[in-house]
């Protein structure tokens, strides 16, 4: 099997890689038959000399591999038909901005695999950028609170040569009262809990949380129990909230009222509720003035409805005018700051590619070399130029002419 690392093509660009130069030479060297090589890259965060120092051979050809892996959406001219891609396609919850990739795949007869959905047998992710975009997403949660208050200010995670050297920022910091809501008990939940206990923010109940005024740091973690309940008023079940999503509604309004800042990290499905409306963002005690939204699904299917768009690294913030529903310039008095970055990890790029990597020589690789693996099969979304047996729910997005 040969395996090509592509040069990542989205705009704006990642630095992220799938697998860091040492995890490549430790597969040329375990599994013999393999052979990977890389396409150059001036902006990688491992560059092409690191990849050569290992025996890397770099290339611009990728013809002749027949497996080809990225991390972001590969842009559809890019595309080489009859491979095996694997990237992060952002199709499967039928986004609309990528269904003309997902056409683009079958059209081509491209097998992709979404690594958003390589599980094993009981439904959980093998492998995920999720704990780094938590990380990040509560670093610059805080610091847009510091920003837009001006009562401290708090580094950029991207100009920091890794999470080591945040830690020691932190250390130095110290943080005005602040009460800071997040959502999520995920990988990216528990990402962004070690970034807030890391900074010295001390963790409270839920109760407390709503009930209680501090004169220091605090954040609660909030379970889907806290946040939603059955509409018809019969007992919270978490297994009967995954199945029935439509059934339940939002009782987030107390936590809007009690939070200064938001952190959120839940995987919201479109039929879930939001956890509150524009109409609500106006209410007197709608208290949040800052929202990292690290899920980061795009109003108006989401979870945030304030979340009109993605931010970027260079630009990580926009203000949202709850009054007119529209973006403003952030940090403006009557508007809730939105940090809605999509590709977090790439603050953390090298700390997170070596993580991401090790994941994909310990679950993926081996079950890529059997000749028939489940994990494979059901995170193959595309194969033969039609949709893979766990995603035919996909038919009416790709066939949508009218989009």
């Amino acid at each position: 099997m040969k395996i090509g690392i592509i040069r990542e093509g989205k705009i704006p660009p990642d630095s992220r890689v799938p697998l860091i130069p040492e995890q490549c030479a430790s597969i040329m060297g375990k599994y013999e038959g393999v052979d990977i090589v890389v396409q150059p890259s001036p902006g990688r965060c491992y560059p092409d000399e690191a990849y050569r120092h290992q025996n890397i051979r770099l290339t611009e050809d990728m013809q002749s591999c027949q497996v080809l892996m990225g991390v972001k959406e590969v842009p559809v001219d890019q595309l080489i038909p009859n491979k095996t891609y694997f990237f992060f396609s952002h199709t499967i919850k039928e986004q609309s901005y990528n269904r003309r990739l997902l056409q683009a795949v079958l059209e081509k007869n491209i097998r992709l695999i979404d690594y958003e959905v390589l599980t094993d047998d009981r439904g959980k992710r093998l492998i995920a950028f999720g704990k780094f975009a938590g990380m990040v997403g509560a670093h610059n949660g805080i610091l847009t609170y510091g920003k837009r208050t001006g009562l401290f200010d708090l580094i950029r995670m991207k100009d920091c040569l890794d999470y080591a050297e945040a830690r020691q920022i932190y250390k130095r910091m110290q943080w005005p009262p602040m009460k800071v809501v997040l959502t999520g008990t995920g990988r990216v939940g528990k990402g962004a809990v070690l970034v807030l206990r890391d900074m010295g923010l001390r963790e409270v109940e839920p109760d407390d949380f709503l009930n209680n005024s501090y004169d220091e740091a605090v954040f609660t973690v909030l379970a889907c129990a806290d946040y939603a309940a059955r509409k018809d008023g019969k007992p919270f079940r978490k297994q009967d909230f995954y199945e029935n999503p439509a059934a339940y509604k939002s009782i987030f309004g107390p936590y809007a009222a009690a939070a200064d800042v938001m952190i959120n990290g839940i995987y919201w499905d479109n039929e879930a509720p939001a956890f509150f409306t524009k109409e609500d963002m106006q209410a007197p005690d709608f208290n949040i003035q800052v929202i990292a939204d690290v899920t980061c699904d795009i109003a108006p299917v989401s979870s945030i409805p304030s979340t009109l768009r993605p931010s970027t690294i260079p630009e990580p913030v926009f203000g949202f005018d709850p009054s007119t529903g529209t973006e403003t310039p952030p940090y403006q008095p009557d508007a809730v700051d939105m940090m809605t970055i999509d590709n977090l990890p790439n603050e953390l790029p090298r700390d997170a590619s070596k993580a991401f990597g090790q994941q994909f020589m310990d679950y993926i690789l081996p079950e890529l070399l059997k000749p028939d693996s489940k994990v494979i099969e059901r995170a193959t979304v595309a194969a033969g130029g039609k949709l893979g047996p766990h995603f035919q729910y996909l038919k009416g997005y790709v066939e949508d002419v009218s989009a």
